[in-house]
């Protein structure tokens, strides 16, 4: 008789780890809000506000309900206004591009460079008179070129950090978060550093952008029945805080686990000529929210990996000029062909702390028998 086994399959990411080693201090946390009830903008809030800021090096962190809030409120805390103008890079996810329609912007796309990141050449192309700022997006765990974007743009543009795909990356000292004018994150589940709900932030050194922004995210006012400007209500809640809290203990060492898992995917797929790795320069400046490789014929072979039981994903499968959503931009296929070539080619591949050798390989044998080679 033969005993045939079945390989377990890989996640493409374990949110249950991470929630096993928080367990105890989210239950604490969660017992002290009931206790209070108080359960919106109340000390927890405060407490994670505080740490996190503390954490990116700003003056200020401002919880939102969620990272496209963040997105507008940022944009508007520096005073984007309908008629405005922002450059944002073609191959990001939605959430950008819809954070300046809600400010009433205009999205003004450029193409990326081959690694992804937005073309400060191409930025300083697009600039017009009405281009108030350009949102420079931290995609996959890698920093934007925030400096040469600056350069590019000049003073009187603001420089947004999109930070929700970045958190704890960091460059000559300074973390993501603390490197524009001002940032906007997602504190989405997924995220390095994730709630157990929709959740955002916003960080700034700027005193009268976290006022105009604290004042936005509660309808328009901060204190009770007080509406200065017309706003919004996206309030990071009490239970939400206690998470992200327990977690940002934590980041740098999870983060840590990440470079040690990306930097094992890169051995054993060195011998994979059919797959294109992706680039980290800078290693402390890659915290890899997602791993993320190019290959030929990329439908088929996810369909390959995902009928062996291996997560894989793509992010995004297509950029934002070909999104219905997005059409009255007016732009078409071949108008940004970087961007639309890395839609057909991503391919990103199962990564998080907790990710063990043994399901590397496992990804790695059946990436490699898709591509047609073989693993060593």
């Amino acid at each position: 008789m033969t005993i045939r086994t079945v390989a377990r399959p890989v996640p493409f990411v374990d949110l249950a780890w991470q929630h096993a080693r928080i367990a105890d201090e989210v239950a604490a946390g969660t017992r002290r809000v009931l206790a209070r009830a108080s359960f919106v903008l109340g000390e927890e809030v405060a407490a994670f506000e505080a740490a996190y800021a503390r954490y990116c090096g700003t003056r200020h962190a401002v919880g939102v309900g969620n990272g496209t809030d963040a997105v507008e409120l940022a944009l508007r805390g520096v005073g984007v206004r309908p008629g405005d103008e922002v450059v944002v890079p073609a191959n990001t996810f939605v959430a950008t591009a819809e954070g300046v329609l809600r400010a009433g912007a205009r999205p003004v796309l450029v193409d990326v460079r081959d690694d992804f990141m937005i073309d400060p050449d191409r930025v300083a192309a697009a600039l017009t008179s009405r281009t108030r700022a350009v949102a420079g997006v931290h995609l996959y765990g890698r920093l934007a070129p925030l400096a040469a974007l600056r350069a590019a743009v000049g003073p009187d543009v603001r420089v947004v950090e999109d930070a929700a795909q970045s958190h704890g990356a960091s460059v000559e000292g300074r973390r993501s978060g603390s490197l524009g004018d001002v940032a906007a994150t997602s504190f989405y589940p997924g995220k390095n550093l994730g709630a157990y709900g929709d959740a955002g932030g916003v960080t700034t050194d700027d005193d009268e952008v976290a006022a105009r922004v604290r004042g936005l995210r509660n309808h328009g006012g901060t204190q009770r029945y007080q509406h200065d400007v017309a706003g919004m209500n996206s309030r990071l809640d009490e239970l939400q805080a206690v998470v992200l809290s327990a977690k940002l203990t934590r980041l740098d060492a999870w983060n840590a686990l990440r470079r040690e898992a990306a930097s094992r995917y890169a051995t054993l797929l060195g011998p994979c000529s059919g797959v294109v790795l992706p680039v980290a320069d800078v290693p402390s400046a890659h915290v890899w929210h997602l791993y993320v490789v190019r290959v030929p014929d990329r439908d088929r072979v996810l369909e390959a990996l995902q009928r062996a039981g291996v997560g894989a994903g793509v992010h995004y499968p297509a950029p934002l000029h070909l999104l219905p959503a997005l059409a009255d931009l007016g732009h078409g296929p071949g108008d940004f062909p970087v961007a639309e070539q890395h839609a057909r080619e991503i391919l990103s591949l199962p990564i998080f702390p907790g990710i063990t050798a043994a399901q590397q390989e496992r990804v790695v044998e059946v990436l490699a028998a898709a591509v047609g080679e073989r693993a060593t």
